[in-house]
């Protein structure tokens, strides 16, 4: 019959992925002729618990290439887009009510995936896809080997050293023969 113990450690006990697909308008100030191109750079986010769900708190920057003045003109300009997401994890198991780690990660970072103009605005469609880890403490249970193993002879430095004199004095180098 084997005996267990209980092990208190931190582990992961939620876990999940959400997908995000979110619009925005930028006023640029004058009206826009064509978007030429959009890209997203500077990421940052935190999370937080907050009841029992998980506040995701970020930002990203948006670049706006874009033409104007009857395609005669370009401009870039860059916008700061912060954002917050409120997401529900479910956990794998119940566990104290002491303090977790929330760990998110961006599985998909922030992109471009449509841009169109109307008037002195561009609408984008921005697309990201966040994870998130709940990490507390938890207990796991071990099962306990009564019977203890046999120990190992070690060997003294000399006797290591002769026997490894003996292997060298026996092994035969000439032990494959060419055919000529």
């Amino acid at each position: 019959m084997s005996a267990y113990k209980e092990i208190v450690t931190k582990a992961v006990v939620g876990k999940g992925k959400k997908y995000y697909k979110n619009t925005y308008t930028i006023d640029v100030g004058t009206p826009v002729d064509t978007v030429l191109g959009a890209w997203v750079i500077n990421h940052k986010f935190s999370g937080k618990e907050v009841g029992k769900k998980i506040e995701i708190d970020g930002s990203f920057d948006v670049n706006l290439w874009y033409s104007h003045d009857n395609d005669t003109k370009t401009s870039v300009i860059t916008k700061n887009i912060p954002y917050t997401e409120l997401v529900m994890v479910s956990q794998k198991e119940s566990i104290d009510s002491g303090e977790r780690d929330i760990i998110v990660r961006s599985l998909k970072g922030p992109s471009c995936i449509s841009a169109k103009e109307d008037g002195s605005n561009i609408i984008i469609d921005i697309e990201k896809e966040l994870g998130i880890e709940i990490v507390g403490d938890t207990k796991v249970k071990i099962a306990i080997e009564e019977e203890e193993e046999p120990w190992d002879e070690i060997k003294d430095e000399e006797k290591i050293e002769e026997d490894l004199k003996e292997i060298d004095e026996t092994v035969k180098e000439d032990y494959i023969k060419e055919e000529k």
